[in-house]
């Protein structure tokens, strides 16, 4: 089964990342209230990178290095 990490960019030009199988519900679900806390007071705009592992933990992995990145390289991640 295939995972994503994905990064979203908020209106208030902040970046959130997750973890889904499917990043396209998993969008909806922040933009209808029902994603993370964080996104419920930091509302979704778009979603600015997505990556593919095979395995959860490899996701899971990957979410916690990118969580602990600064914005600057999170933006060079993301390619701004």
């Amino acid at each position: 089964m295939k995972y994503y990490v994905y990064i979203l960019q908020t209106r208030d030009n902040t970046l959130y990342c997750g973890i889904a199988r499917d990043v396209q519900k998993r969008f909806r679900e922040h933009l209808e209230g029902r994603g993370a806390k964080y996104t419920r007071a930091h509302k979704p705009e778009k979603i600015v990178y997505v990556k593919e592992f095979n395995s959860k933990n490899d996701a899971l992995k990957e979410e916690y290095k990118i969580k602990h990145l600064s914005r600057k390289e999170k933006l060079t991640l993301i390619g701004e």
